[in-house]
């Protein structure tokens, strides 16, 4: 092999991984040698203003999406570098497509599958390089950083989009529609023999028979495989206390999550999490040989898969209700076989408390408690359409970048509609990636006549993106559009009182409105220590009052149509 198809990890000491500028100029020119296996190209800007690639390789040099889509052809997709300190999956796809080109019974094992990769995603990080961001990794001896130019954790980005690098990524996802996605990552936590961890999207929230067959199909497969291959895989390792002892969970991938997010379009992801205490190279080869295995599954399945999202799709048009919250079942967990190093607890000499070490002289393998299923605790009441006022053009831009038909009222009318009221919202106290997120979220459904007017938007449930549209909308869907601070305007009363004057005239108020006083005796019995706050008291007896009720106020404004 020529030394210029050799990658800058295989040229280097096995614990260097590639710049930004090395990857895409040594794509590029593997484009040129052999444009009848790769196609790359750019597919958006980064908001730091680099280029963002992609590349498309193809046993019979069909290169173009809707030819492929017409033939229903498997698409696997692997997506590297959101956190560029991570940068394996980077490497290692560099040589998994280089080998595509050069070795002919490569490319032909992948039949009518098309490897479909995003080289770099997070240019932004990559580009910004050091060797201090990862505190505990082990190489390599250069790497990326993990936010982006906007200081955003891509990673917790698809759903809000606050990025462009995040819009470019669900524009071009929707478009191609991946069966199956494995996002490359390296993992923090505890210490463990294993090299590789896997995250993978949950079956109970993937749902259905797509969901039920990667957790009994797919999933043993990928797992005895990469066995096979000489790199056993655990789950990843998410402790249930602060040690593997006490058991582990499944991650709950909600959609901000790049396994989150593939769910919502019925595509199963794949995080694999190499462990940074592990060596570059072994990390490097750990990564390669999980995407092989992905990969190779895909080649021989993908047409089941194929079959099984189309069939969740058709199941979605005619859902009566619909799950959009799950949460774990500690009740009964399944048995793991787990292979870790005993845990220590000894005195810091830094402070007064008891740290938590590991013991690599002292392995041991036994079986521990495993949380594995997440059944929903949310469902909620399918309507046929959603109506989304015109005026939050900024969520039908993120409903139209992930392929959501959306069709414009035409004309004003009144309609019957289902709204929902927002009783409860607490929301965290410091910002989290740019927002002040809603933890806890209670809505009261209510029904009503509303005028829809013309240039609103109704949104079907009768299209194939239905999950989607009901995740984001669904104000206590996991990461709905409302969780993320969309619809915060909502949440303030436009209106107040002066106190001297009000406060004769809620005694009116009081007299004039039956429904007000019972309200209030009922408020004064929950809360006497309130009664000596003149804010509060006036407070509750505004907000309550019919006669200075602002409609829109805690009304979520997103309709429903039965």
């Amino acid at each position: 092999m020529s030394n210029q198809l050799l990658t800058p990890f295989e040229q280097g000491n096995g614990n260097q991984s590639t710049t930004w500028a090395e990857c895409i100029a040594w794509y590029q020119e593997l484009a040129r040698r052999y444009p009848g296996v790769l196609s790359f190209g750019v597919i958006g800007s980064a908001d730091g203003g680099h280029p963002i690639h992609a590349g498309v390789v193809s046993a019979d040099g069909v290169f173009e999406r809707e030819r492929i889509h017409a033939a229903a052809r498997p698409v696997f997709f692997n997506n590297n570098g959101i956190h560029p300190g991570e940068p394996e999956g980077i490497d290692a796809c560099m040589a998994l497509v280089r080998d595509f080109c050069v070795d002919p019974a490569r490319l032909a094992a992948l039949g009518r599958t098309v490897f479909l990769f995003i080289p770099v995603y997070n240019v932004d990080g990559c580009v910004n390089r050091a060797a201090s961001s990862r505190v505990n990794q082990d190489g390599p001896e250069q790497f990326g950083f993990r936010g982006n130019s906007r200081h955003l954790d891509l990673n917790r980005d698809f759903l809000k989009c606050d990025s462009l690098s995040a819009q470019v990524f669900n524009r071009f996802f929707s478009a191609w529609d991946p069966d199956v996605m494995v996002d490359t990552h390296t993992s923090n936590g505890a210490d463990y023999p294993y090299t590789m961890t896997l995250i993978h999207t949950q079956a109970d929230k993937l749902g259905g028979a797509l969901g039920e067959f990667l957790r009994t199909d797919m999933l043993p497969h990928l797992y005895a495989d990469m066995e096979r291959r000489g790199w056993p895989v655990c789950p990843y390792v998410n402790p249930v206390k602060d040690s593997p002892d006490d058991g582990i969970a499944q991650f709950l991938e909600t959609p901000r999550f790049s396994t989150g997010y593939a769910a919502l379009h019925h595509t199963i992801g794949f995080m694999p999490e190499t462990h940074m205490l592990k060596p570059f190279a072994e990390r490097y080869a750990s990564m390669r040989a999980l995407v092989e295995t992905a990969l190779a599954y895909t080649v021989a399945n993908g047409e089941r898969i194929h079959a099984l999202r189309i069939a969740a799709r058709l199941e979605d048009r005619t859902r009566a209700s619909w799950p959009v919250h799950w949460e774990l079942d500690a009740s009964a967990p399944s048995r793991l076989r787990f292979k870790g190093y005993a845990a220590r607890r000894a005195p810091s000499t830094l402070g007064s408390y008891m740290r938590l070490s590991y013991d690599r002289g002292a392995p041991w393998e036994r079986e521990i408690d495993y949380y594995d299923r997440f059944p929903a605790d949310v469902t909620v009441a399918a309507p046929t359409v959603y109506v989304l006022p015109r005026a939050w053009r900024e969520v039908a831009e993120r409903l139209r970048l992930n392929g959501v038909r959306l069709e414009e009222i035409a004309t004003e009318r009144v309609a019957e509609v289902a709204y929902y009221h927002i009783a409860h919202v607490r929301s965290r106290a410091n910002a989290y990636e740019g927002h002040m997120f809603h933890d806890e979220v209670r809505v009261e459904r209510r029904r009503a006549a509303m005028t829809l007017h013309a240039g609103d938007w109704l949104v079907t449930l009768d299209q194939d993106r239905a999950r989607y549209v009901v995740e984001t909308l669904e104000p206590e869907g996991h990461d709905s559009f409302f969780r993320w601070g969309f619809f915060n305007s909502v949440l303030e009363k436009k209106e107040a009182y002066s106190d001297y004057v009000f406060e004769d005239h809620a005694a009116e108020l009081l007299r004039e409105e039956p429904a007000l006083a019972a309200a209030f005796d009922a408020w004064k019995a929950a809360n006497p220590a309130l009664l000596a706050d003149q804010n509060a008291v006036l407070d509750f007896i505004f907000a309550n009052c019919e006669r200075y009720r602002e409609p829109e106020w805690r009304r979520y404004p997103v309709l429903m149509l039965d």
